[in-house]
């Protein structure tokens, strides 16, 4: 571990002890009104899902009808975002509620593990009361067995890597298991995941898909496929230096349509494991006192762009699926177009909100309850603008490029600047061109807004002791 990252660390972790009191006062932490009425907390996400990639948001070509009930009785958010899309980062920011740059996770290397203390979504739970358990795909600076720091009683079939299917027997078992506190459950799903070894011609974890049709066949190339012309010079430097990662160098239209037509062919496998997941809470008798959350830990590029896989910031990387239904939650098939929610950072805060837990102080996210409560909806200040984070890494042990990204997003435009080569910054006003279709960085009758989100991104990385390159004259 550099200076950098031990400093970061070492200072969290100093914070994190003196929380310890806090967090180990177990059910002293519910109020007794609390006690009386708290929902089982069942949360379903996916790996490498796009938000749009649900039949209910309109995407063609595909059908998911379980995602699609879900939404049908609660509340679909489209201004989701992960805090960092990528695989391990974003899931540490789930587990903690906090930036994954804080511990010394940048990209998807297995060190440093997190520090002793740390508090994080099982930890809460359980100190609540709750009975905890997590299936499925782990992928989180936590070792499986230290249940000290992850807080999961109950770990089954965890894996990175392996058969989704195999998290339907454990999850029907647990939800069915008599027991006096309320339960807090994690099914962790790798697909559509596969879309990564699918691109690379390697075998798919999950299974083989059948043949793809003709192209004639397959659903049509998205309206922003094709590059900007002042594509950051970054994102063609990391195709170069990654070509196992982004091996589309040569693909030609139909290659990338079949590319489309295999990703919602691999979503439709989640969406019938979701399927089974659900219909096992309603046989197990919860579903009436049991909040919902599905959501996924970042997107896919999916052609747009010319950009497969995740990491960069476009909004078909960085933005994520996110439903909750259940008790409580009048949405009603509502899609909420309205408020900007960072999923990492405001998990955390949710489930603190629904067990009763107290949500640490060194978590900045905010409860997503009130937005789905109708009684509480219209009343709750919210934020004006979130922050999301990018670095890439290289094939060779997951190692870190150096290459960062950041994003600004606020109700209509969003901001990015990478850490170097030409066309650092972009700018889009996503009201009038929510494909990202021109970037609008030298426009001048837009230039306030243009400073306007720099300062946003300098006010952040001076608050969190960021060391991305900002813009010069951002600061």
């Amino acid at each position: 571990m550099n200076r950098r990252h031990f400093l970061q660390t070492s200072a969290f972790a100093a914070g994190a002890a003196a929380l310890g009191p806090r967090l180990r006062g177990g059910p002293a932490l519910v109020s007794p009104e609390a006690r009386r009425d708290r929902p089982n907390v069942f949360f379903i996400f996916t790996d490498q899902q796009q938000a749009d990639a649900l039949s209910c948001a309109g995407a063609l070509g595909l059908r998911t009808p379980a995602m699609d009930s879900l939404a049908a009785r609660g509340v679909r958010f489209e201004r989701a975002y992960a805090f960092q899309p990528l695989c391990l980062p974003s899931r540490t920011c789930l587990m903690t509620g906090q930036a994954p740059r804080r511990f010394g996770i940048r990209v998807n290397n297995r060190e440093p593990l997190l520090p002793a203390g740390t508090p994080t979504i099982g930890r809460l739970a359980a100190s609540a009361g709750y009975d905890t358990a997590y299936v499925g795909k782990w992928h989180v600076p936590i070792q499986p067995d230290d249940v000290a720091l992850h807080g999961f009683a109950d770990m089954r079939g965890i894996t990175n890597e392996g058969r989704d299917d195999l998290v339907l027997q454990p999850c029907d078992a647990i939800l069915r298991q008599r027991r006096k506190n309320p339960l807090f459950l994690v099914a962790a799903l790798i697909n559509p995941h596969d879309a990564c070894e699918y691109a690379r011609d390697q075998p798919l974890p999950n299974g083989d898909l059948p043949p793809a049709p003709s192209p004639a066949l397959c659903p049509p190339l998205p309206p922003n496929h094709a590059l900007l012309p002042d594509e950051p010079a970054a994102l063609a430097r990391i195709k170069q230096l990654t070509p196992r990662v982004y091996p589309t160098a040569g693909w030609g239209d139909d290659q990338w349509r079949r590319y489309i037509w295999a990703y919602h062919r691999l979503v439709e496998k989640s969406d019938a494991l979701v399927g089974r997941l659900l219909e096992s809470l309603a046989a197990a008798g919860r579903e009436r006192d049991t909040v919902v959350i599905f959501s996924s830990d970042h997107g896919d590029g999916g052609a747009s762009h010319l950009w497969n896989q995740k990491s960069v910031l476009y909004e078909e990387s960085v933005r994520v699926p996110l439903i909750m239904a259940g008790p409580g939650i009048s949405g009603r098939g509502r899609a909420d177009n309205e408020h900007l929610v960072s999923l990492g950072l405001d998990f955390l805060p949710t489930l603190c909100d629904y067990t009763g837990a107290a949500q640490p102080e060194v978590c900045p996210g905010r409860s997503l309850r009130p937005l789905v409560e109708s009684a509480r909806t219209l009343n709750t200040p919210w934020r004006d603008h979130l922050i999301a984070e990018t670095e890439f890494h290289l094939q060779k042990n997951d190692e870190s490029s150096g290459i960062m990204g950041r994003m600004a997003r606020t109700d209509r435009y969003k901001y990015i600047a990478y850490s170097e080569g030409a066309h650092r910054e972009q700018f889009f006003d996503l009201g009038l061109d929510p494909r990202e279709s021109r970037n609008l960085v030298h426009e001048p009758a837009l230039a306030g807004e243009i400073r306007r989100h720099r300062a946003l991104l300098a006010a952040w990385a001076q608050r969190t002791h960021d060391d991305f390159p900002l813009v010069a004259g951002a600061a």
